[in-house]
């Protein structure tokens, strides 16, 4: 594969394609209604041109769960998996990449199968600038911490392609002279990041979100290092974390799969306790440790 190339495109039935490939037709319904599906990860490929991919069938494994929650047939994993081993032998373009799965139900006018396909792009010097730490804003995402309990329809957890809202938060964010965002629901609630997931340190042990109620994805990167923490003895838990608990916290992060552990600096221009050791201790937990 030329360097010059920015991106590598694989779909599955085809494997690796040239970029400029025809993905989908215009009445796709991932692109037309926002019904589909996608999933990312980190690839991080060696001077040799060898990659590994970070926790690859546990975002296989959310994937499938996403894919079902759009009423999506089982996907063959098998041949995912064989279309994602493809295209890693492809990249060889040394460094942090992105490997992004895409799902979507097929077409709205013309009859035909789902679709299903995969990029592989180079990590912005953005979001590893922002490993160092983050300014946000808290803004309500307009629903209460338990509008999902007895709403499937509303697809809580599912990591959908219909993504406008959660990019417009980031834009009106820098456009503020803020890096990332935390939602929160109407009663007051932290919930996620558009793009991650949160954790906050207080005197009793780490904490997260919990999923369900809230309709906020699983994370995969926030699984890892409580896992890792529990090993060690720290204290983990979920539970709801009012928003004024951020300014009485020992420490705050958001966790992505690609990003990584990025500490929070401030929170709605107020300034964070920052612990270095613990922000280490995360990196660590969820493989990060070899960025820094």
């Amino acid at each position: 594969m030329n360097s010059s190339v920015p991106y590598l495109l694989a779909i599955l039935g085809e494997g690796v394609v040239p970029p400029s490939t025809m993905v989908c037709h215009a009445d796709d319904l991932g692109l037309v209604r926002g019904d589909g599906v996608f999933d990312t990860t980190r690839i991080v490929t060696a001077q040799d041109g060898t990659s590994r991919i970070d926790h690859l069938d546990e975002h296989l494994s959310r994937f499938a769960r996403s894919i079902a929650g759009v009423d999506g047939p089982t996907p063959d994993l098998d041949s995912w998996h064989h279309l994602i081993d493809d295209a890693a032998r492809t990249w060889r373009i040394p460094g942090e990449a992105a490997l992004k799965l895409v799902y979507t139900n097929g077409r709205q006018v013309v009859p035909g199968p789902p679709r299903g396909f995969l990029i592989i792009s180079p990590l912005s010097e953005t979001a590893i600038e922002e490993r160092e730490g983050i300014d946000v804003l808290c803004l309500s995402r307009g629903v209460t911490s338990e509008a999902f309990a007895d709403a499937p329809w509303l697809l809580g957890g599912v990591k959908t392609l219909s993504y406008a809202v959660n990019v417009a938060a980031l834009r009106y964010a820098r456009s503020q002279g803020s890096d990332d965002v935390i939602f929160t629901s109407t009663d007051g609630y932290l919930l996620e990041g558009p793009t991650s997931g949160l954790i906050i340190e207080a005197a009793d042990g780490l904490w997260t979100t919990p999923t369900g109620a809230t309709g906020i994805l699983s994370s995969i990167t926030v699984s890892t290092v409580f896992d890792a923490a529990d090993e060690e003895g720290f204290k983990t838990s979920t539970r709801l974390i009012k928003s004024a608990e951020l300014l009485r916290a020992q420490g705050a992060w958001l966790l992505s799969s690609v990003r990584g552990v990025a500490p929070i600096l401030s929170v709605d221009s107020h300034p964070l306790a920052q612990d270095e050791d613990m922000t280490r201790r995360l990196r660590t937990w969820a493989g990060f440790d070899a960025c820094h």
